[in-house]
């Protein structure tokens, strides 16, 4: 490579929970800049999943990273051109971006979802991650089964 790597940029923990993970995932959400509602996008979310798992012993925010925990893929299949076909190779994840995928998904799919507000539709997709069930849970499953299917091309990994 002939271009120096780009340093890692140091996140700040979140004013509330004071962690990183907090700070990724709002970033994940944030629309055109506004980190502020996303903050409270975010956190209004975390609060309906106080009220709706009071029997839970666990606190919400254990909730949500079990959820996220839940919805993180181990490995994926990229496409790979081997003698003018092209194959799917599964390979694994590595840790930052099996976060990164998670992330994604799930703001994806809670924007997808119907209900009336944003933090609503998160709080819904939280709960269903953390039963493993809904969307971002069944494209976790989605991409373990295609690697599953193409696991006889698994010798071409690069």
């Amino acid at each position: 490579m002939r271009k120096t790597k780009p340093k890692k940029r140091i996140l700040l923990p979140d004013p509330k929970y004071n962690d990183v993970l907090v700070t990724r995932f709002v970033n994940n959400l944030m629309l055109q800049g506004k980190k502020s509602i996303a903050y409270s996008i975010f956190y209004d979310a975390i609060d309906m999943v106080g009220e709706k798992m009071k029997d839970s012993d666990k606190a919400p925010i254990e909730v949500w990273k079990q959820a996220l925990e839940n919805i993180t893929p181990q490995i994926e299949v990229k496409s790979r051109r081997v003698g003018g076909a092209n194959f799917q190779v599964p390979t694994e994840i590595r840790p930052e971006r099996k976060i990164s995928i998670s992330m994604k998904n799930m703001v994806l799919y809670a924007r997808k979802r119907s209900g009336h507000s944003m933090a609503e539709k998160l709080c819904a997709e939280i709960i269903a991650a953390y039963n493993n069930e809904g969307a971002a849970f069944k494209r976790k499953e989605d991409m373990h089964k295609m690697a599953e299917a193409n696991k006889a091309f698994a010798h071409f990994r690069f």
